[in-house]
Parts: C-alpha cells; structure tokens; sequence
C-alpha cells in the first residue's frame, strides 16, 4: 500500500488545537459503578439534538425517536455513471463533535458512480446524524454531536424486560433503523449488501449497530474506541454470542459479521491498544476481523506504538502520554484516504449470505 499525505484542512486543524488546548479530566457523564445495568450505562443525557447539514444531498426526516427528538439522516444518490439496477447501500457513522459534514473530509464518494462494491456499478451512502448528549469522553468531548454507544440494547425485537423492568431501545439504534428502511423502501437497494462505516465515535457506533443487525453484510470501519469499553467508560462489558449471564456481559445478535479494522499505531489518547483489545474480544467468538494498524504515513505496520500508550482501555492523560495529544491526535483527525478503495472492496467480497 503506496504511503501518503494527511489532508490539511481547517476543520482538522481546529479539532486538533481544540484538543492540544484541553486538560485531560473525566468524561462529563460521571456515573457511579453500582449504576451499571445490563446493557451497560444509562441512556446518555440528551442536550439538543439538532437539524443536520446535508451539503450535496437530500436531507431526510424529521422523524421523531422514542425519546420525542427529531432525527434527521443525509442521503447521497450516485449519479449518471452508476447502473440502474439495485444497488448496495453504505451507512457511514460520521465522528463526534463534527457531525455530517465529515463525510466531506473523506472520499467515500468520490467512489461512489463508478466503483461496484455489488453486482452493479455505484452505490447510495446513507448519513445519519447523531444527537448532542454526555460522552465518556476526555474534555472537550464531554458532550457534544455524536453517538450513544454507552448504552447497548440494541435487540432487534426493541424494547426488552428484564425482572420487571423494561429497557427501551437504543435511541441512536433505533433512527438507524428507521432511515435505512425508508431508503429500501423508496430507493432501488440490494438488500444482501447493506454494509456499515463510520469514524471515530462513528466507527464505535458502526461496530456496535452491524454487531446486533443480522441485515447487515459487513462492516469496515476507522479508528474505532472499543464500544464495550474505553477509556472513562464506568460500565465496560464483554460483548457474547449467548444470552448474557450477568451484567458483565452484553449478547450480540449478528455475531457472524465479517469487518475490517483500520486504525493508527499511535492513535488520539492512546486507542491503539483499545483497537487492538476490541479485535481480541471480538475473535474470542471466532468472528473474522481483518485488524489493519497503520503508521503515520498510512503504511501498515506490525503493532500499536508502545510510546503511544500501553492501556487496553486507552490512556488519556497528558503527562504519561504526550504523544496521544499531538502525534495521535493528528493521525485520528485524519480519514485514511488511501485505505478508502480497501475498506470498499473488502465490503464488496463480503455480501450477506
């Protein structure tokens, strides 16, 4: 794989002195340990949810979640050079903090009238826009746009009870849901190739959403904190292919999802290690996951950067870890452009069956 030069582009830049500025301290959701449930932590706080940018496409909703808020997704239709027949669908998962516009800082459309990821050229990208609520996230990414993937019901039959009490859907899972079913059924999709991508938080999201629906084919994703957890996260679990047996674990419901993994050796606030972690969890079920680690140049490498943190829940303070803030900051505010046609075709040889 040919090396290559990050994107300078302005939003990055502001993202990285945003966080190069911050002190490290604990995310602003706090929650006592003796709170964690079975699935995980308590639904996040919701601040605002609001209406999403959608340059270039069409903006879909609102739709109301059960919570009462308006969701909103973008849809972006291939153009002329695409085939006419059905055609797969990608769901991209954009990063906390700076919502639908992300998908400008990569170049999954620049892929998207000529490259077949399916039997036919081209494909539709589906947006949806997340909410801004409490993250277990270091400041500035306390609160902000992004995803709940904290709390991890996210059955496909809905609203589960458990000893009497009943635990609602996953907000953020459930507009998923309901923007995917809106484009099949008004769009020409095929429906044995629904994948899932996404960045940062997005790409945690992706993981956490393709894991629980069987209707998802695959799953390639970039630099994704490990959605049964990390880093401030009070609730880790450990994510099964059987019913859960306390709340120390967490069932999945699409275990035989096939999905790449592609992130930095020395990534923001020392994720590599927690990357590395979700893969071993992950391949413990005997799923297939391709783990892809990468330098800063974009060249794949053996292993994480041990200068760059050695914790599997990542390490996010400043003086043990300065290279998390500067060197691993810049590698994860930047999408891996060259990796793009990678993750496309790994999607495209894996079809649901």
């Amino acid at each position: 794989m040919q090396g290559r030069k990050w994107p300078c582009r302005h939003v990055v830049a502001s993202f990285a002195l945003l966080w190069l500025l911050a002190t490290p301290c604990s995310g602003a959701a706090q929650q006592d340990a003796n709170a964690c449930g079975p699935f995980g932590d308590a639904p996040a706080d919701l601040v605002e949810a609001k209406t999403p940018y959608c340059l270039g496409a069409t903006r879909l909703g609102p739709w109301k979640d059960s919570n009462g808020s308006n969701r909103y997704a973008c849809l972006y239709e291939p153009g002329a050079r695409a085939s006419a027949g059905p055609l797969p669908l990608l769901i991209y998962l954009h990063p906390s903090l700076f919502g639908t516009t992300t998908i400008r800082l990569t170049n999954l459309l620049h892929y998207q009238d000529s490259l077949p990821i399916g039997g036919q050229r081209g494909f539709i990208v589906l947006e949806p826009a997340g909410r801004k609520t409490t993250h277990y996230y270091p400041f500035p990414d306390q609160k902000g746009i992004g995803w709940d993937n904290w709390y991890r019901q996210l059955n496909p039959a809905g609203d589960v009870k458990i000893h009497g009490t009943t635990y609602k859907e996953n907000v953020d899972a459930a507009a998923i849901d309901h923007f995917v079913a809106e484009v099949i059924a008004a769009e020409r999709i095929d429906t044995k190739r629904i994948y899932v991508t996404g960045w940062s938080n997005g790409a945690a999201m992706a993981y956490l959403y393709a894991l629980n629906r069987p209707n998802i084919a695959a799953a390639a994703v970039y630099s994704a904190p490990d959605p049964f957890g990390a880093l401030d996260d009070p609730c880790p679990q450990k994510p099964v292919a059987h019913p859960a047996r306390d709340d120390a674990e967490v069932q999945i419901f699409n275990p035989r999802l096939p999905s790449m993994h592609i992130h930095s050796n020395c990534d923001a606030l020392g994720l590599c290690p927690n990357c590395e972690l979700l893969t071993s969890q992950l391949q413990s079920m005997g799923m297939s996951v391709d783990d892809i680690t990468v330098n800063s140049l974009g060249r794949q490498v053996s292993g994480c950067m041990r200068a760059c943190g050695t914790d599997p829940m990542g390490d996010a303070h400043l003086g043990s870890n300065p290279l998390g803030w500067t060197l691993g900051l810049a590698n994860h505010s930047s999408w891996p452009l060259t990796w793009t046609r990678t993750m496309l075709d790994f999607l495209r040889d894996h079809p649901l069956k």
